[in-house]
């Protein structure tokens, strides 16, 4: 399973209005800036996270975007879910009940199945806040005499 782009620039964009949850609603032409992300495909992002309310938006001059919810409500699982579709690493496991017809006697079926479920369990183990804390770590310790 591979993480496309969109999966990939959604996440650091909802990364970046966390970190910044207290400014206001940010501009997306900030967030592109400073992730050093086109505006234009954030834009193209931008539907998909709406139509989930994930994103606050204002228009006009102080415009922007803002998260909805505070940032340990968003797990990268249901981010990554939204904007992959599925995180199953086989078809198979895409519908359920599952709709193969081979999946009763499928010998690798219980393979994919373990797959799946150490993929969504740290997935959604992990909050946007539980990334900000870890780079707040990371930075902490990095101090120069």
């Amino acid at each position: 399973m591979k993480i496309s782009t969109k999966g990939r620039y959604a996440l650091r964009m909802l990364l970046d209005l966390a970190e910044h949850k207290n400014d206001g609603y940010i501009a997306l032409k900030d967030v592109a800036a400073r992730q050093n992300i086109s505006k234009k495909y954030l834009e193209q992002i931008i539907p998909v996270l709406n139509k989930s309310n994930i994103l606050r938006s204002n228009r006009g001059y102080q415009g922007g975007y803002k998260l909805t919810k505070s940032p340990d409500k968003y797990t990268v699982g249901d981010i990554l879910r939204l904007t992959e579709g599925s995180l199953a690493p086989v078809a198979c496991l895409d519908h359920s009940p599952n709709e193969c017809e081979r999946s009763e006697g499928c010998i690798t079926l219980p393979i994919w199945k373990g797959l799946y479920k150490v993929i969504t369990d740290y997935l959604d183990s992990i909050t946007l806040q539980d990334i900000l804390d870890n780079q707040k770590e990371l930075y902490a310790n990095d101090y120069v005499i």
